[in-house]
């Protein structure tokens, strides 16, 4: 059938003369998570995985995806004539270094622009040139030979109200206008999803927690329209807005808008947008190249939303204790698979008022799995939780108070002592990092040796970023706010730390073929006191639940790193306790008592 595919595939670039085709996992927003109208990727090739892209000429056709994914797409490409490109691996060329060299002299590359971001397409521009050839952006050829494409549904709109907000889309709009006129922008084309959604406080009817309609807004000193399918509406949604000055207009007329355009100076962030609607901004505007206003506005929590995060987390917390009590007890002795473990930690959370929804998938890891650092169990093709080594689950939850992302190891059996050891370092690395107090000023890269420091002195390290930013009710990876080592220019979250921001504090450690750790609390920037060397800042820890004592070598921790777990674990209990029932209560009480000897407290 797939094969069938790309032949039909195959013919329509000969019908438009595209000599290669490209087709990434993306929507018209280049958002994380994509609804099922944007799969083209995988109704060409096959390939179920969240995460690849393509690229087919008349001869080939490949399909790139991470080590995540390389043993299910094998399975998948079996018997098709798309080849997997093992991201990553000795001898495999990126896609773009691939349609460099195979491009012809002269040719023409196609892509749907729409599906594609300003960057991308910019790197598709300079590979074209190197071949004197050209672009093709205007064909969504994939979608043309899909039949019974699913489609793309007009989403059930919702006020976020200013008891949850805490602030309106009035004051909103006038803040970000300030901003254009600062920067000297008589327009701003705002296309990201969070940003428009914080902008206005909507969200959308969502069964996966992915609460962002699609949409699109052009807003300028007197005016804001918004480009959105609004079918669907409820009667009070257009009062609304209505209220808000916001003209609502067809979702797919972005476009021609855009194109209208004429002697503005449009303020654009071009990778938040795709290269189709990029490229139609006339040469007559002067285009103002920053990020959007509205990023750095929405990743500073107002008092409001830090308050109602504190109260999600709790409820969050008493999910994930009710569930790490259960794998510690009943887990141990039945026989589970990990997709049965992260549905029961689902239900837990559905029991609490206010749940939306997960904020995203989750990795719910046993042995060796979780050495991976974002695998995704699959039912039919997923491990039992053994009663032995670890059991890793990454999750989180969209609450009306907010969003929550909180990764805990559990312990499920007999450990070695490489494994304590391997535990121990991580625990002291998330701990220390929230215990860090530094000036005003410093960004992620100043603080991130506290969590990778214990593993550094031993030789060990962990390929990821330590910590990324969180929205409010948003998308769980949030910039412009993290923790890192190193500059990523296109993870753009290297900025100074705000009061109000969120980020989470995620060290971990990933043995292949034996085991992996990670450990993670949300974290929220606050200041500290004042003095005549500056305005110190510090971290509010938002994450409340048990960390698995018996996995901890306490041979290997600092009398300090043993008092900060048992200061976090009073608070655990101090916070949690209240919502559970007497043998709930008890569980958790042993849980979380003190360790270290002298290091005590009582209850």
């Amino acid at each position: 059938m797939a094969n069938e595919r790309l032949l039909a595939l195959r013919k329509r670039m000969a019908e438009e003369g595209i000599d290669a085709y490209y087709v990434p996992t993306s929507d018209f927003h280049d958002s994380e998570y994509v609804e099922p109208y944007f799969g083209c990727r995988q109704f060409l090739s096959g390939f179920t995985g969240s995460a690849g892209v393509m690229a087919v000429t008349k001869e080939f056709s490949g399909l790139w995806t991470d080590g995540r994914y390389f043993v299910q797409a094998k399975k998948q490409l079996a018997g098709q004539d798309t080849k997997l490109m093992e991201m990553g691996s000795e001898g495999v060329p990126t896609i773009f270094e691939f349609l460099e060299d195979h491009l012809p002299e002269g040719g023409v590359l196609g892509f749907d622009g729409r599906v594609v971001n300003t960057a991308d397409g910019r790197r598709f521009e300079r590979l074209a040139e190197k071949r004197h050839g050209s672009l093709s952006i205007g064909h969504d050829l994939a979608g043309e030979i899909w039949k019974d494409r699913p489609p793309l549904l007009a989403p059930q709109i919702w006020v976020l109200e200013e008891r949850y907000s805490g602030e309106t889309a009035i004051s909103k709009l006038s803040r970000l206008r300030a901003v254009m006129k600062e920067q000297k922008a008589t327009v701003h084309l705002l296309s990201s999803l969070d940003d428009i959604a914080w902008l206005l406080n909507i969200r959308k009817q969502s069964e996966d927690g992915n609460l962002l309609p699609l949409a699109h807004m052009l807003i300028t000193g007197d005016s804001a329209r918004l480009f959105v399918d609004s079918r669907n509406f409820p009667p009070q949604l257009h009062p609304y807005f209505k209220d808000c000055c916001v003209l609502v207009e067809r979702y797919e007329d972005i476009y021609e808008a855009v194109s209208a355009l004429r002697g503005e100076a449009v303020l654009v962030e071009p990778e938040k947008m795709n290269y189709a609607l990029f490229k139609s901004i006339d040469g007559s505007n002067r285009v103002i190249e920053k990020m959007n206003p509205t990023s750095l506005m929405k990743a500073v929590k107002n008092p409001v939303e830090m308050e109602n995060m504190r109260r999600a987390h709790v409820k969050d917390g008493v999910a994930l204790t009710k569930f790490i009590r259960w794998m510690k007890t009943e887990g141990q002795t039945a026989d589970v698979t990990e997709t049965e473990a992260a549905e029961r930690l689902e239900g837990l959370r559905k029991e609490q008022e206010g749940y939306l929804g997960p904020s995203f998938s989750t990795i719910s890891a046993y042995g060796s799995n979780a050495a991976m650092c974002h695998y995704h169990a699959e039912k039919g093709d997923e491990s039992s939780v053994g009663k032995k080594s670890f059991y890793l689950v990454d999750s989180g939850g969209q609450y009306y108070e907010g969003t929550t992302d909180v990764t805990r190891t559990i312990a499920m059996g007999p450990l070695t002592a490489e494994e304590k050891f391997h535990y121990t370092l991580v625990l002291m690395g998330m701990l220390r990092l929230a215990d860090a107090k530094f000036l005003y000023g410093c960004r992620g890269l100043n603080l991130d040796y506290l969590a990778r420091g214990p593993l550094w002195k031993h030789g060990l390290d962990f390929n990821h970023g330590t910590g990324h930013g969180v929205g409010y009710l948003s998308t769980v990876h949030e910039r412009p706010n993290g923790f890192r080592w190193r500059i990523v220019p296109e993870r753009q979250d290297s900025c100074v730390l705000e009061e109000g921001m969120v980020t989470s504090d995620e060290p971990g450690l990933y043995i292949e073929g034996s085991h992996g750790i990670r450990t993670e609390n949300l974290l929220l920037c606050r200041k500290a006191e004042k003095t005549p060397y500056g305005q110190f800042m510090k971290f509010e820890t938002l994450t409340w639940a048990p960390i698995d004592t018996e996995a901890i070598d306490l041979s290997v921790m600092e009398p300090s790193d043993v008092l900060l777990l048992n200061e976090y674990h009073k608070q655990v209990y101090e916070k949690l306790s209240p919502y559970l029932n007497e043998e709930e209560r008890e569980w958790l009480k042993e849980a979380t008592k003190a360790i270290g000897g002298d290091h005590t407290w009582t209850i």
